[in-house]
């Protein structure tokens, strides 16, 4: 038990490490943004602090960011019963034509294919992660052709 919540904090750490370094911010100017200070910041990266809900979403909102995800990666939150089926809301959007819509798939399986290969050769798959693959998006998808409601 108290292996898998060391696990949990660290790999929120390195989430957040991440998102910092995909938001090309430093540290410092993250710790500022969050309210927090640098040494602190650095420590919830390196998961040898738990922060509370309150600042997880402070860095949250730094990082533009839902506060929700770090609550689940956290394990404040439980995560989603279902997974969310983001090519299924695509598909049933009437807002975009069916062109842009098979354009926004093969976007996400790229980037759903993308982060399990990093994930992958990082060694942090693990099972919070589900198959999200919609095969090959370059094969013509009947369920493309006609909008579900």
């Amino acid at each position: 038990m108290k292996d898998d919540l060391d696990r949990r904090w660290h790999e929120l750490g390195e989430f957040i490490r991440e998102q910092r370094n995909i938001g090309q911010l430093s540290l410092r100017k993250l710790s500022e943004m969050a309210g927090v200070s640098n040494p602190y910041l650095s420590q919830i990266e390196r998961g040898l602090r738990r922060p509370s809900a309150e600042i997880l979403q402070q860095i949250a909102r730094a990082l533009e960011i839902s506060s929700e995800t770090l609550y689940v990666r956290a394990g404040i939150l439980d995560e989603p019963n279902g997974a969310v089926d983001v090519i299924g809301e695509i598909r049933r959007d009437l807002r975009i034509s069916e062109e842009h819509k098979k354009t926004l798939v093969r976007i996400y399986d790229s980037f759903v294919r993308e982060h399990e290969a990093e994930r992958m050769a990082s060694g942090l798959w693990g099972s919070r992660t589900g198959d999200t693959s919609t095969g090959d998006p370059d094969s013509e998808d009947p369920d493309l052709t006609h909008v579900n409601s």
